[in-house]
């Protein structure tokens, strides 16, 4: 499907401005409260933090509890069956809290409705939800809404426009850590991929606005904030020269303020090594790179449409370590990709062993429909599959506490996120390295930068002691 990028005009925002009012008017005087659900990656989250920025600014509370709310909004995602039929089941959940308050709003939107069959599936099995939209229309939110309120259920899908939109408001889930969305859309097609379909073809932000994001964010104490697109790396190519993203990285770094920069996802054949030579220059730039591997073999990753093989990949990780030796990797691995034979499968395993990863995400191949790799031959049994899993863990289990040993009597410095939802009598925080630290002290140092002495390193966390 071609897609066509367009930037929303101000007009077009004014209408929905408009419609914003009309909706406050409606609800005035009323405690009218909306909870967004949220599937998926940090751009879903960062999403719904819009979602919720528009509801908030329409005159809703926001909670946590759909229990509570008049207005429900389900935030999907496609890039697993997992994720799609979750949704679909807490979504059939609702029907019960439809039959308790009829004037209960119902919203579905995000990747998975941006497919056709999950939109008519909705459409005709669930028809206690009022409306559904497409992730290109997420900006008119507050048009949609209305025409829920006054006109009975709306179904609105994506016509293959790549949109930019700004100036929509954003209620933060954090005070401390903020996503920042700096581009939209894939032009990639991996084969085992739905997201250029859903989320349609690359467009950028202009720098200007994401500087003007920033800035704001930094003004008002935030001191995380990461760059969100489905391959950073991509950034700026509709600008030609004028500013790519190892430029945009050294524009945010040059705003004052005590504040680090993260950024994800990153595509290997596009990670260039004035990225990286920027990334090491910069101590504003957390010393972290998510490059996602998917898979050990070269073959699989021809069928995988992903335009880099393991010595690319090899030469790239030798760069970044020989100028930043403290980089921290980490990495996606699919399992069980079409085709998969037990040798591709040791080649995986061999990579890990000389990458030596500090976290790796691993997913059990999911069949998309509409990627050509749900058309291929060869489909991996889940047996298979999940006895990969155990092994690729168990490895990646040992890998991950000899690195985590060794920053044992280490000062690092931690962004302290609060309580540990596992373990509420310590705090918790991440390293410059996105590293898990727990650690005794003061909840009123959630949100600040402190000092931890590393006293122990287990595989998925580290122990120690505040130093001041």
């Amino acid at each position: 499907m071609e897609t066509k990028k367009r930037v929303i005009t101000e007009e077009e925002r004014e209408a929905q401005r408009v419609f914003a009012r009309q909706v406050a008017e409606r609800i005035a005087g009323k405690e009218q409260k909306a909870c967004v659900v949220t599937y998926g990656c940090q751009q879903n989250e960062a999403d719904s933090e819009r979602l919720a920025g528009e509801l908030v600014a329409m005159g809703y509370t926001m909670v946590s509890s759909e229990k509570e709310a008049d207005v429900i909004l389900v935030n999907t995602c496609a890039v697993r069956e997992h994720a799609e039929l979750r949704a679909l089941s807490i979504t059939g959940g609702y029907k019960h809290l439809k039959e308790k308050n009829p004037d209960l709003i119902i919203g579905i939107c995000g990747c998975m409705v941006s497919q056709v069959v999950r939109s008519e599936t909705i459409k005709h099995s669930y028809p206690y939800v009022d409306f559904v939209f497409g992730t290109e229309h997420l900006w008119r939110l507050p048009e949609m809404l209305y025409a829920a309120m006054v006109g009975g259920r709306g179904f609105y899908p994506n016509v293959g426009e790549a949109v930019v939109c700004e100036g929509v408001p954003v209620h933060r889930e954090s005070s401390f850590r903020a996503w920042v969305s700096i581009m939209y859309g894939c032009n990639n097609f991996c084969t085992y991929c739905i997201v250029p379909y859903v989320r349609g073809r690359e467009r950028s932000r202009r720098p200007e606005d994401i500087l003007s994001e920033v800035n704001e964010l930094v003004r008002d104490g935030y001191r995380e904030i990461t760059l969100l697109g489905q391959n950073v790396n991509s950034y700026g190519k509709e600008f030609g020269d004028e500013c790519d993203f190892a430029d945009l990285l050294d524009r945010i770094c040059a705003i004052p303020g005590d504040f680090i920069v993260r950024f994800m996802t990153s595509h290997p054949k596009d990670a260039s090594r004035k990225l990286i030579d920027t990334m090491a220059r910069n101590p504003k730039v957390a010393k972290h790179f998510h490059l996602p591997l998917q898979s050990g073999s070269d073959r699989l990753l021809g069928e995988m449409n992903r335009h880099y093989d393991t010595d690319t990949y090899r030469e790239l990780v030798s760069y970044m370590r020989e100028k930043m030796p403290d980089i921290s990797l980490t990495t996606d691995i699919i399992i069980g990709f079409p085709g998969e034979t037990e040798e591709d499968f040791a080649d995986t395993l061999s990579m890990l062993s000389e990458m030596k990863y500090d976290m790796l995400f691993s997913f059990l191949y999911s069949k998309r429909e509409g990627t050509p790799a749900a058309r291929m031959e060869n489909q991996i049994p889940e047996s298979v599959k999940a006895e990969r899993m155990t092994r690729l863990l168990a490895l990646q289990e040992k890998i991950a506490e000899e690195k985590s040993k060794k920053e044992v009597g280490k000062v690092l410095r931690v962004l302290c996120e609060g309580e540990s939802k596992n373990n509420p009598s310590k705090l918790t925080g991440r390293t410059e390295g996105n590293k898990i630290v727990l650690f005794d002290g003061d909840i009123a140092r959630k949100g600040t930068f402190v000092k931890v002495k590393i006293t122990e390193g287990a595989a998925f966390a580290l122990y120690g002691e505040i130093v001041d």
